[in-house]
């Protein structure tokens, strides 16, 4: 497995792969893997030649009093779960080789960043949007790979290539769930016990949306209702958002039409914050 830090490496080698036709997919992530990025990874390979994972805990995308500090680290580990998921490279640069001092260009999507995780975390997609810009101008991969958990980020990615004409394919793949229903997640592994016990609500909320919806049940608020009182019974769960959005724009919806909407949930439990959403 190549590990490559330098930008001007990975530059070169990615020019060189394309020079002989390689297909490249590439898989932006922040470490910490776990089965959804593996998941992930194993969907690049199966659509591309050449599967770059890039690992790299960007600052921008964290807010002033969030865990970026404290955010999970293990390189070599990452690097091994790679390479058995089948990745080819591994791009992992240090936060000084992406941000250089005097650092000042940003890329900001200024309409579906806006809602739902926008509102509390104000900087946070202009953080993803560069970031991720900024790869696929490294590598210039053919395709690039996200989860359907990080729905919203998956809509601004999709609106930023739309808008700024990048070559690359955005596959959405689906979200990788434990057997309970908890939605697999980097901070996972900050909950205690307890903490994961009542974390189940958010899914359980989620499910018992699409059931009423399943069952005919369309209208936006009284589906929020259920969600929200579902995830209100758990003495550890403070709710940010209960929204349901078309799964395109990320704007509320009055009235669910199957097949475009989506319930999208994010809450702390305790101080650990974790996101979901299902479609409808």
């Amino acid at each position: 497995m190549q590990v490559i830090a330098s930008i001007f490496d990975m530059q070169s080698t990615a020019e060189d792969l394309r020079s002989k036709d390689r297909l490249i997919g590439l898989v932006p992530t922040m470490g910490a893997l776990h089965e959804g990025h593996l998941s992930l990874i194993r969907l690049a390979k199966e659509r591309a030649d050449t599967v770059i994972v890039s690992i790299f805990v960007n600052p921008t995308q964290f807010g002033a009093n969030e865990d970026f500090a404290s955010y999970h680290r293990d390189l070599p580990r990452d690097v091994e779960l790679c390479e058995k998921a089948g990745a080819d490279l591994v791009f992992a640069p240090t936060a000084e080789e992406i941000y250089p001092k005097g650092y000042s260009t940003y890329v900001t999507e200024e309409s579906i960043s806006k809602t739902l995780c926008g509102i509390s975390r104000p900087s946070h997609f202009r953080g993803v949007t560069t970031i991720v810009a900024k790869l696929f101008n490294i590598i210039r991969p053919d395709l690039a790979v996200f989860g359907q958990k990080d729905a919203q980020q998956g809509a601004v990615i999709k609106k930023m290539v739309n808008d700024l004409h990048f070559c690359v394919d955005i596959v959405v793949a689906p979200t990788v769930r434990e057997p309970d229903g908890l939605a697999m997640s980097s901070r996972n592994r900050n909950l205690t016990a307890t903490q994961r016990t009542e974390a189940l609500a958010i899914f359980q909320a989620l499910h018992k949306a699409k059931e009423m919806v399943d069952g005919g049940v369309y209208n936006a608020d009284r589906l929020i209702a259920e969600a929200t009182h579902h995830m209100g019974e758990r003495r550890r769960v403070r709710v940010i958002y209960t929204s349901i959005v078309d799964r395109g724009t990320m704007e509320a919806v009055r009235e669910v039409l199957p097949g475009k909407a989506m319930m999208a949930i994010a809450a702390w439990v305790d101080e650990v914050r974790l996101i979901d959403n299902i479609l409808l």
